[in-house]
């Protein structure tokens, strides 16, 4: 059988099938969107009247390659990735991820698989290697096989809630004021935090905090941490939430890195642990009858955390857990094209003294180091803000947690210092690529990372970003503007 064949005849996908259907009846749903993630973290896809659910769950439907790369043209006019001479790829939806929207209940939403056309003459029904999400599940599959781990993960995604102009425009503004943690400040946004919530909680993501943080209107919710799949498609839904919150309140729901200079960025730090066993419950999250089927409520639970420390020292992690960091330390100048995706990402970075980190160095509690250990069983990677695309990332990373594990790698001793400290009193670190240009070059000399996006996702991924890097290089912007316009005579 091909790819796709295996996918949809999968033990137990039958019966999911009938589950949706019944799901669909329940709540009165008469139309889907079914979507995947582009390239740039993008959610695209296509929708279709809920009458014809089996039919769809069976056959799929068929979109253009080219949406793996939001359809764009690069600087000179071709489509990256695929022209309009390619096939059309065949989306398969996942009925595990099917769940109603709650601004419409009309309206359910299901992740899709995407495959190779299944009449292309080399690896008809083949997976879709350009499918980020596809790839990811693979990989953490393999992972687990291999070592008999899991990849658990949180992320923290900051994001600024901006006010518009009556024509739609950016006022330049955030909606409050840039107070770290000021609840008076948290309360100026209770309307569209609470939303938020409501609607997160509807969709399967068990929130358990927020605050705000310290640039004009910048807020940051969390939940639950679970598998690296499933939490890279609850950080999807989170962002397609807030633009709807936005559409609701006329702002705008900023995942730009950094809109403003002289005040923190938005990162996304990436909170992560390996872990044997477990078991997966339904968390209903305050739903008498779930608005989707359980899987989207449900979150792996227990096992053992194999980062703790097995030693008295409480600071350093377990043998596997100091692997991973070698592992992943050998290849964050790589990691950070993936985790600081766009030019205006290294915004972030050379605006210092604001958190970011800009040094290949870990430490516990140290967050001037691309990596910490934010607490026993657990490392925060740094190196990445809110606009990358999580199911890259995390694929990279398990690429290089498995280099690490396979390998027995050592990494260094932890930094206790502030980093600018230690280099002051004579240590020699490695900054972090600052620029995209830089991060695609250290990107393209790494095979390990280059791994995680196998064969055409590369090449449109790579495309996409030197196209990006190479049209800020030929731009003129306002900096050119005011440094030299009026320099001479």
């Amino acid at each position: 059988m091909t790819d796709l064949e295996k996918h949809v005849n999968q033990p137990g996908r039958a019966k999911l099938v009938k589950n949706v259907r019944e799901k669909i009846n329940e709540l009165g749903i008469t139309y889907i969107y079914y979507q995947f993630i582009s390239v740039t973290g993008r959610v695209v896809g296509k929708g279709i009247p809920a009458d014809h659910w089996e039919r769809t769950a069976e056959k799929g439907f068929q979109l253009v390659y080219g949406a793996t790369a939001n359809l764009f043209l690069d600087r000179h006019n071709n489509y990256i990735g695929y022209g309009p001479e390619a096939m059309e790829l065949v989306g398969i939806p996942d009925p595990e991820t099917f769940v109603q929207l709650p601004w419409d209940k009309r309206v359910g939403r299901v992740f899709v698989t995407c495959f190779r056309n299944r009449e292309e003459r080399k690896n008809p029904g083949g997976h879709l290697t350009s499918d980020c999400r596809g790839n990811l599940r693979i990989f953490a599959d393999e992972f687990k096989k291999k070592h008999g781990l899991e990849l658990r993960v949180g992320t923290e995604p900051e994001m600024m809630w901006l006010t518009k102009n009556e024509d739609g425009t950016p006022t330049g503004k955030g909606f409050s004021k840039p107070f770290c943690y000021h609840i008076d400040q948290f309360e100026s946004l209770r309307p569209v935090f609470m939303k938020v919530i409501e609607y997160a909680k509807a969709m399967g993501l068990d929130m358990i905090q927020g605050d705000h943080e310290d640039a004009p209107g910048q807020l940051e919710l969390n939940w639950t941490y679970d598998n690296v799949l499933r939490n890279a498609d609850r950080l999807s839904t989170y962002r397609q939430i807030c633009a709807q919150v936005a559409r609701e309140h006329g702002l705008i729901a900023c995942f730009m890195t950094k809109p403003f200079m002289g005040v923190s960025a938005s990162g996304c730090h990436t909170n992560m642990s390996l872990w044997k066993g477990g078991k997966i419950k339904v968390n209903k999250l305050g739903n008498k009858n779930l608005p989707g089927v359980e899987e989207v409520f449900s979150y792996v639970e227990g096992g053992t955390n194999t980062f703790m420390p097995d030693t008295k020292d409480m600071q350093l992690p377990g043998k596997v857990g100091l692997q991973s960091i070698a592992g992943i330390m050998k290849h964050l100048p790589a990691l950070t094209a993936l985790g600081s995706s766009t030019v205006n990402s290294y915004r972030r970075l050379w605006d210092q003294g604001f958190w970011a980190p800009v040094y290949a160095d870990w430490g516990y509690q140290n967050r001037t180091c691309g990596l910490r250990v934010s607490a026993p069983g657990r490392f925060e990677y740094r190196s990445v803000d809110s606009m990358h695309n999580p199911y890259l990332l995390g694929a990279a990373l398990l690429k290089a947690c498995d280099e690490g594990i396979s390998k027995k790698m050592k990494p260094a001793a932890p930094e206790s210092r502030n980093i600018y400290e230690a280099q002051k009193a004579g240590k020699d670190v490695k900054k972090l690529p600052l620029s995209l240009g830089e991060a695609l070059d250290r990107l393209a000399e790494d095979e390990v990372i280059k791994s995680a996006m196998p064969d055409e996702m590369y090449k449109v991924f790579y495309w996409y970003k030197n196209d990006e890097w190479e049209r800020f290089l030929g731009a003129t912007t306002q900096w050119d503007l005011d440094t030299y316009l009026d320099c001479l005579p």
